[in-house]
């Protein structure tokens, strides 16, 4: 059985990128980097592939919205998209 990590995508710098979380680990996490537009469902799935990851079986990404700094209501928006993933077949993550 494949191991379930969650991906999220944000933005940083003006550029999307998306990235799987690893827990208790000192590796550096597996990351995409995107231009400024908005990835496709297609072009997270694509990029997912190439980190050697795979949606989750009827998975949604799921949005959440986040602060720049934390206790300022003036503070820019973070969007912050998450999806459960799995190690692809084969793949070494």
């Amino acid at each position: 059985m494949a191991a379930v990590f969650t991906a999220q995508m944000s933005m940083r710098e003006g550029r999307w990128r998306l990235y799987v979380v690893l827990m208790n680990t000192t590796e550096r996490w597996p990351e995409y980097r995107f231009g400024p537009a908005v990835p496709t469902f297609t072009d997270r799935v694509n990029a997912l592939n190439v980190l050697g990851f795979e949606p989750l079986p009827d998975a949604t990404w799921e949005w959440t919205e986040d602060t720049e700094t934390h206790d300022d209501p003036a503070s820019p928006v973070i969007l912050i998209a998450a999806v459960g993933v799995r190690s692809r077949t084969g793949a070494i993550a």
